[in-house]
């Protein structure tokens, strides 16, 4: 499938702010996002939405306002309000169509993990793993994330570096920059979401035990298109684990797989995020700890 790469942010474009994951249950916060990204001379229009249960909607209106910001010519980029859980629930039921006739900027992390998988496989977009309205926008606002995100989408980087990083296992690896958050990526096991072309997998998570997270890994090496295609491993911040179990289990991955491995590089649920193109070719150089775009992502 032909890649579909969207056009550069500008100064003055307008940015949707999009809720189609977990419920905004103080919509302030969002409305503090706003604000800011106003002040940095964008344009911002937010979702209309009413919470259902734990999540931004039903499926119904959460599709319905996908497809109303990748619609509209009037949004320029769509960055997701926050995660948590709730794309699952209507990937199988999304018309790609309606992305692939409308290729534009997408970003965010965790759960958004879901739609950047199904975005790039069905209508071959490429999108952004960084990060999002509330997390790192609002009351928190986390200013090394947002000038990343800016540069990244505007300037187009073509190398991304790991700040304190480790080599764990040499060498060098080609693929689509490829990933996300580990079990929001097992949680589509039983979807047509694998690349079908050689990867590069980025990855992390928060908060989970590290048997969960061999569990999750595991699923998906189980997939005879997954281990086929993983080329590289590139570690993000796996927080809030129990750090002894944790070098156990990546030690094993390490001598079992034997494929090009670093860590270090802020892809995290934590505070100063890196934006990264997901879907994108690119080069991994564990030795260097670099990971080099291969082609323009951007218009």
């Amino acid at each position: 499938m032909k890649t579909l790469k969207p056009q550069k942010l500008k100064n003055g474009m307008t940015i949707g702010l999009l809720s189609v994951s977990g419920a905004v249950e103080d919509k302030s916060k969002l409305e503090i996002s706003k604000q800011r990204l106003e002040k940095s001379g964008y344009k911002v229009i937010l979702s209309k939405n009413k919470n259902y249960r734990n999540m931004a909607g039903t499926k119904e209106e959460c599709i319905k306002n996908i497809y109303k910001f990748f619609s509209d010519p009037k949004i320029d980029i769509i960055i997701a309000s926050r995660g948590g859980y709730g794309t699952l629930r209507f990937l199988k039921d999304i018309d790609y169509s309606i992305i692939k006739k409308n290729p534009k900027i997408f970003i965010g992390f965790s759960d958004i993990t879901n739609l950047l998988a199904m975005f790039y496989k069905k209508a071959g977009l490429i999108g952004f793993y960084g990060p999002m309205a509330l997390s790192d926008f609002s009351t928190n606002f986390d200013k090394t994330s947002y000038y990343k995100m800016i540069e990244t989408l505007s300037d187009m980087p073509m190398e991304f570096c790991a700040d304190i990083g480790e080599t764990l296992y040499k060498g060098k690896a080609k693929g689509i920059l490829w990933g996300g958050n580990l079990s929001s990526l097992a949680s589509m096991c039983g979807l047509d979401f694998i690349p079908n072309e050689d990867f590069i997998l980025f990855f992390e998570d928060w908060h989970d035990p590290v048997y969960k997270l061999d569990r999750m890994f595991t699923q998906l090496m189980n997939i005879d298109k997954f281990k086929k295609n993983l080329k590289g491993i590139i570690w993000g911040e796996f927080l809030g684990v129990n750090e002894d179990e944790f070098s156990q289990w990546q030690n094993e991955l390490i001598k079992t797989l034997k494929l090009p491995m670093a860590q270090g590089f802020k892809i995290t649920h934590g505070e100063n995020k890196l934006t990264l193109p997901f879907g994108i070719k690119a080069t991994f150089d564990a030795d260097k700890r670099t990971i080099k775009i291969d082609e323009e992502y951007l218009k």
